[in-house]
């Protein structure tokens, strides 16, 4: 067997990551960190009786089952929930840890104010009720002034409860500001409603798919669920079922697929439709879907007679395997086979998104990756792509909002979501920096809940500035991280172990599913859940504010909204509809065709009419000069640094590579090629920049990235939090500022120019 120099490193980059994904390796090292260290609060078990709460862990949209152990009353060990749909038992590092974010030192403990300097640390505390009605005046006076469009509501998720609470409350108040952070879910969720129709979620029959191919999706790095993806791959393995992961960086899920095809960066989309060239000009498309329940596949006329380019046409002329090639820099037997195998499959899957999902990335390229999908046939069918209709079971009377909430609702979004220059957008948080100016029609109070903004959004510096002319900032998190930092007033909620949560379908599930997080053990510290914070706030303005939000308690709330399933979900943790079926081809599609779009008829009316629709296929624009900054930095996502509103914690810290951080210094990825052209080598140390700024790191010569690209970790360079976590490594945040989509206005920045210079 011959084993070229790619395979050997393939082979032996994916041993290391089979170990690292092993729950073996992983129980040692929490037990070796549990009886190693004199931390007061490492959970050290107690006398007492043991027992476990079934709960639903919500520290990443994978929403798993967990069975929390406890001895007494306190929590001491967390495990995967035997039988859950997402996770059936299994658990990731991140959610191993979670004590951690019950029982840790970065908590805060109770609601606090602001007397010094903006993120200067000083803080005095404060009664609950003194916050509630130091808030309640201070958006009162919004109102009196006639301007409830001046207030924001940034909350970490949009689905459930809690989240249709805050959506309520600023409809009673005046408001359409509800944002939350970005992530590829915008994107797919805009490509369904574009090339379907239909308002629903993506979900992916991963189980029952028998070709796989991923474009950029780090399905074992943590995109999705990802216990659920280390199951699909063990099944893939075992069944034989081929992974093909596309990416220019060997990463985990590149070195555990069954091919890697290095592209160059940026250029995906180019991929998928060099695929799809090959299947249309072999006749390999599935005819019964295309030709029977599609439209735009085929050249056509509009009604005022303008010919429009049909998908058929934009790909046999534009994207041939040679051309493509050159593109992408994958060599042209290769895109062949792939392709070949991709249409010899019966249950082909593609599927994008890049690392964790965390870009929302080019609406042209998920539309060209689900257009391979719909060439397949494989929508709505067994190993295909699912359109999830959104959980219904919320069904509130309808808000009346009084004459000063209607004319502020006829204000719109402060972001351009869904106006006239981003009609297919509900959520633009990535313009933050350029709409929140504190002055004229910005805005004047931030409500934040489970995100961080100030370290989690592209440009990290203009984000700052924008928020430092906010006059008040509250944050309702449980954690001093760099937004609460920043606040002006804290109202900590819950953490996700002492409250009540609905969880409706965790990412990419493909049938509804709906999880409850519950109260393992009491709250540890004068913390409030948000909802009861919000419900009081209500309360205390009165009005239709309180007619609005008349529950008692959001447990109440919670308990009305589910109604009978309310006791099945307490007593077994889920409801799972099993028997779900998408719809059939014939009912699926609310297309003004009433077919799934090739080409969107919604793209060709923004455009006027004339020629072709906004060009759906253009690869995303990199910022910066190739000239001064020569090099493209990529992000590094991995299960082992969050980047979420919690910050890794410490014991994930300590599994840390010393090829990503040693000590404090950050280390960056690039090919022995390219460090050598720049006279560096392993451990050199170097000074990375980019337009937005640069700092010092460590070289790590890493032979599974392209040449001319530097790789850097995400989920480092926290500014707040404690000494475990804070001033380690650099945000990548801080280098890249956002890439607007034309035609959709998301943030499409996966990389930047950048240089690398020895010092």
């Amino acid at each position: 067997m011959k084993i070229d120099r790619r395979s050997f490193l393939s082979l032996g980059i994916g041993a290391a990551a089979g170990t690292a994904l092993s729950p073996l390796p992983w129980k040692i090292t929490d037990d070796l960190s549990i009886w190693t260290q004199m931390w007061p609060w490492t959970p050290v078990p107690q006398d007492g009786e043991v027992s476990t709460v079934s709960s639903v862990c919500t520290l990443c949209p994978g929403g798993c089952g967990i069975s929390v152990r406890k001895a007494g009353e306190r929590a001491v060990k967390i495990e995967g929930l035997a039988g859950h749909p997402v996770n059936d038992g299994g658990i990731c590092i991140l959610g191993l840890s979670g004590l951690q974010m019950l029982y840790g030192p970065t908590r805060v403990r109770g609601p606090l104010k602001r007397v010094g300097e903006r993120g200067a640390g000083q803080w005095q505390a404060i009664t609950w009720e003194k916050a509630i009605e130091e808030l309640a005046g201070r958006l009162g006076e919004l109102r009196s002034k006639g301007q409830p469009q001046r207030l924001a509501w940034l909350c970490g998720y949009d689905r459930g409860t809690f989240p249709a609470l805050i959506q309520r409350f600023l409809t009673a108040y005046g408001s359409a500001n509800f944002l939350r952070p970005p992530s590829v879910a915008d994107t797919y969720q805009t490509t369904l409603k574009l090339m379907q129709g239909v308002d629903a979620l993506p979900g992916f029959d991963l189980e029952s798919a028998d070709y796989v191919v991923s474009f950029g999706a780090g399905l074992l790095d943590g995109w999705g669920a990802p216990v659920r993806m280390f199951r699909a791959h063990s099944a893939w393995r075992e069944a034989g079922v081929p992974l093909v992961q596309v990416e220019p960086r060997l990463s985990n899920t590149a070195a555990k697929a069954d091919r890697w095809l290095p592209v160059a960066p940026g250029t995906e989309a180019a991929l998928a439709l060099g695929i799809a060239h090959l299947l249309i000009k072999e006749g390999k498309v599935r005819g019964e879907f295309v030709n029977g329940y599609t439209f735009g596949y085929e050249s056509w006329s509009d009604a005022q007679g303008n010919l429009h380019k049909g998908f058929k046409q934009l790909v046999l002329e534009g994207y041939a395997p040679e051309a493509v090639a050159a593109i992408t820099g994958i060599d042209t037997a290769a895109i062949v086979e792939v392709a070949q195998r991709f249409a010899a499959a019966k249950r082909p899957l593609a599927l994008c998104g890049r690392g964790q999902g965390v870009t929302p990335g080019s609406l042209g390229e998920v539309m060209a990756v689900h257009a391979l999908n719909a060439l397949a046939g494989n929508i709505n069918r067994p190993g295909g792509v699912w359109a999830l209709p959104a959980p219904d079971y919320i069904q509130w009377d309808e808000v009346r909002p009084d004459d000063v909430a209607a004319k502020g609702l006829q204000q719109g979004r402060i972001d351009g979501a869904g106006s006239e220059s981003y009609p297919f957008a509900r959520q633009l948080t990535n313009r933050l920096p350029a709409v929140l100016s504190g002055g004229g029609d910005g805005i004047e109070v931030l409500l934040v809940s489970e995100a961080n903004p100030l370290y989690s959004l592209n440009d990290t510096q203009t984000v700052r500035k924008a928020v430092q002319k906010i006059p008040l900032v509250v944050s309702f998190s449980s954690f001093m991280d760099e937004t609460a930092a920043f606040a002006d007033l804290l109202l900590p909620n819950h953490v996700y172990l002492e409250r009540y949560e609905d969880v409706p379908a965790p990412a990419g599930m493909p049938r509804p599913l709906i999880g409850l997080a519950k109260p393992v053990v009491p709250p540890q510290l004068d913390t409030r859940h948000s909802g009861d914070v919000l419900l009081a706030l209500a309360k205390r303005m009165g009005g239709s504010l309180a007619e609005a939000l008349a529950w008692e308690s959001y447990e109440t709330c919670l308990k009305e909204t589910l109604g009978e399933q309310w006791d099945p979900l307490v007593q077994s943790g889920y409801l799972f509809d099993e028997g779900f079926k998408p719809a059939p081809w014939y009912g699926a599609f609310e297309t003004p065709s009433g077919k799934f779009e090739f080409s969107p008829t919604a793209l060709s009316a923004k455009s006027g009419g004339e020629g072709n629709p906004v060009p759906a296929y253009t690869p995303a624009a990199i910022e910066g000069d190739a000239g001064n900054f020569p090099l493209l930095l990529i992000p590094v996502e991995q299960m082992r640094l969050t980047s979420g509103y919690a910050g890794t914690p410490p014991f994930l810290m300590k599994t840390v590579p010393d090829t990503i951080l040693q000590g404090k210094e950050l280390l960056v990825e690039i090919n022995p090629k390219s460090a050598a052209a720049l006279g560096l080598s392993e451990g050199s140390r170097a000074m990375l920049a980019t337009p937005h700024g640069e700092i010092a790191v460590r070289v790590h010569l890493f032979e599974g990235l392209l040449p001319g690209v530097v790789a850097m970790s995400r989920g480092l360079g926290h500014t707040a939090y404690d000494s475990y976590l804070a001033d380690k490594g650099s945000n990548l945040h801080a280098l890249i500022a956002p890439v607007e989509d034309p035609a959709s206005g998301f943030d499409t920045a996966w990389g930047i120019r950048a240089k690398l210079s020895k010092v």
